[in-house]
């Protein structure tokens, strides 16, 4: 009896992987520096400070003020590194974030609405003028610059057309203390503001690093070509990120009615820059040269740490753009560094088959 010939349906080994080789320790030892470095500065900067202000800069009272002023400005630069995880880049936030918080205390204060339903609203709709941003870029195809700067327009216009160019001004009863508590309140010690943004770190981790629709819009955002080859519907996952952006914008400018208990309709664009300096920062740290909400919270604390040490060493009112403007240039410069460091050791290394990319059906 002749042994059996293989068959079609047998097993056939795979050929073995070649082994990948171990990293130089110069260059493991640069990965570690540039995924930590900026959390290493921002203890540095910390014990700096506390040493120079031992009575006034590591108190609890001080930690407190920080987390609560800072809060919002981290809420909008978690919000922005949605798109930026894309590529694109939404201008619009300062514009909406404006118009959000004048909704609010419109619907509030003017119109009667119970404050539970007012807030549902404005981030509801903050979430649909994301969306139409993400179809105005991708759809009407244009570049993102320059379509939510044009949107952001519409919004500042809406937002003068609301008020009239006026505050909005709560009656001789207040804010209801159930909206008020929203910001003022407090959770083990701290301003329940700062556990917002703890929570939305979180929740943009998990979204950004551990769900597929992460994977796709790192994929989109670093290659959209492959990204079309793989089947990435990639113009709904940009709209999907630019409706995310919108949903946190909402959410901001609700909590920034609470805070500031008025309706300012120029208030929004004050929140633009500082936004933009933590997400395009934090794309130099923990995962670098690409945005992530872990290394968006490092460089917020960063810059609200270096913040809050100029003003109490009695820094003129001139220095805070400075800062902000400064580190937005270093942050952008970063980034286009690890870039191409990236680029450079990827072309290096034999090129990644499009097969070990995530694969969808539209």
């Amino acid at each position: 009896m002749t042994p059996p010939s293989p068959s079609s349906s047998s097993p056939r080994p795979h050929p073995a992987r070649p082994a990948r080789e171990r990293p130089p320790l110069s260059r493991r030892f640069g990965h570690l520096v540039g995924a930590y470095g900026l959390l290493g500065l921002t203890a540095l900067l910390f014990l700096a400070f506390s040493l120079a202000l031992p009575d006034t800069f590591p108190t609890l009272d001080n930690v407190s003020a920080v987390l609560s002023s800072q809060s919002i400005p981290a809420l909008l630069a978690l919000g922005a590194t949605i798109p930026i995880a894309t590529g694109k880049f939404d201008l619009s936030i300062g514009y909406g974030l404006g118009l959000a918080h004048v909704m609010t205390m419109q619907l509030v204060v003017a119109e009667g609405w119970p404050w539970p339903l007012a807030c549902l609203a404005v981030v509801l709709g903050g979430a649909v003028v994301g969306a139409v941003n993400g179809v105005v870029v991708e759809f009407a195809r244009i570049d993102s610059f320059i379509a939510t700067l044009g949107t952001g327009s519409i919004m500042y216009a809406f937002t003068g057309w609301i008020t009239g160019g006026a505050r909005i001004v709560p009656g001789p009863d207040g804010l209801p203390a159930g909206f008020t508590a929203l910001y003022d309140s407090r959770f083990l010690g701290l301003p329940v503001s700062a556990f917002y943004v703890l929570a939305l770190t979180a929740a943009l981790w998990l979204l950004l690093e551990r769900l597929p629709l992460g994977r796709y819009l790192y994929v989109i955002g670093s290659n959209p070509r492959a990204a079309d080859l793989v089947g990435i519907p990639s113009r709904r996952y940009v709209v999907h990120a630019f409706t995310g952006s919108g949903l946190v914008v909402g959410i901001a400018g609700v909590l920034l009615a609470a805070q500031q208990q008025i309706g300012n309709p120029s208030v929004g664009m004050d929140y633009l820059l500082p936004a933009f300096v933590g997400a395009l920062l934090g794309s130099t740290a923990i995962r670098p040269g690409r945005a992530n909400a872990l290394g968006t919270l490092v460089a917020v604390t960063v810059l609200a740490i270096g913040l809050a040490g100029i003003g109490q060493l009695g820094a003129q009112f001139w220095v805070t753009p400075l800062f902000n403007g400064t580190t937005l240039l270093i942050a952008v410069g970063l980034a286009g560094y690890e870039a191409r460091r990236q680029l450079r050791q990827r072309r290096a290394e034999p090129s990644r088959s499009l097969h070990d990319l995530p694969r969808v059906t539209p």
